[in-house]
């Protein structure tokens, strides 16, 4: 099915819809921006869409097997099937036009997808004119808000008096994602300072004691950080436990000795595996958020062979 069966959205009527409750919750909005550029700011009902170079060759089979890749939820794509969704609309940075979309760009791969997969479903593929861009521009309050800085532990800031602390002890947990927070074991114990990002469960990679139990949830996660740790074994538990904080709708920190290597890594292989993408991208959007992590050579392999298992799948 040729691309002029999808429809071309203004800001202004998804705006409506959106506003609405019962079209919003028949309005799948998909991303297809790269993933750094959707965590910096997105409309809030929006949902990424992975893109990397071994999809891109994926995408080139049966329209089946693309939107497979390009929307690996499957409920959703059951949704899809079924006609419960009445429209499908799918964004980019800010193309003006179906027709200025790159041939082998997600955005073209995905409509293209969609029209072939919900042609015997009532659900409309549309393509959002100008994009987020455009979308941001006209709507803002429908957009996330970017990461906030880091604040102090507590809140406060230090005091010139005081002993400086280590810089990886310095400002406060960092919003990896909205219920996602990565810290140090000076941060975890810190009860203002988790009470103001509103935490409600711990991640603990370390032996560090966990001095709030009654309070928060915690989970123990007992590696040290050193080259002989198989530190993957344990990706899935974490995982499973991260996502489970997120759909009971809390917060979580995860956090180690200093918020270095081994919470950065939990946090590395949480974003590799929910949002399929590369390495590469995941150590950049967390670098940029707390510049002090570094996991070890040991566990950085680990990470390259869990990228290949999650992405190759």
């Amino acid at each position: 099915m040729g691309l002029e069966a999808a429809s071309e959205l203004e800001c202004a009527a998804l705006c409506a819809l959106l506003r609405d409750p019962r079209e919003a919750e028949r309005t799948l909005l998909l991303d297809c921006r790269p993933f750094l550029a959707f965590c910096r700011r997105h409309v809030r009902s929006a949902r990424p869409v992975p893109w990397n170079a071994l999809l891109r060759r994926r995408a080139r089979g049966p329209p089946a097997a693309a939107l497979a890749c390009l929307l690996p939820d499957r409920a959703l794509r059951a949704r899809l099937a079924r006609g419960e969704l009445a429209r499908a609309v799918v964004l980019d940075e800010g193309s003006a036009s179906v027709a200025a979309l790159a041939p082998d760009g997600p955005a073209r791969v995905l409509l293209s997808a969609l029209l072939h997969e919900t042609r015997a479903a009532r659900t409309a593929v549309c393509f959002l004119r100008g994009g987020f861009e455009a979308f941001q521009a006209c709507s803002p309050e429908l957009c996330s808000e970017a990461p906030a800085p880091a604040m102090p532990p507590g809140g406060m800031e230090d005091s010139p008096a005081e002993p400086r602390a280590p810089l990886y002890d310095q400002g406060g947990p960092v919003e990896i994602l909205p219920y996602l927070y990565l810290g140090s074991c000076s941060h975890a114990s810190d009860l203002k300072g988790l009470q103001a990002c509103g935490i409600t469960a711990v991640l603990n990679v370390s032996s560090c004691p966990n001095p709030f139990e009654g309070l928060f949830h915690y989970k123990r996660i007992p590696v040290e950080d050193n080259q002989v740790v198989e530190i993957s074994a344990w990706f899935q538990e974490a995982i499973g436990f991260i996502d489970s904080v997120k759909s009971s709708g809390g917060r979580v920190l995860v956090h180690c000795q200093a918020g270095i290597s081994r919470s950065a890594t939990i946090c590395l292989a949480y974003l590799i595996q929910s949002h399929r993408v590369r390495l590469d991208e995941a150590f950049d959007f967390v670098k940029q958020r707390r510049g002090v992590i570094s996991p070890n050579f040991s566990f950085m392999g680990q990470l390259l062979q869990f990228e290949t298992q999650v992405l190759c799948h």
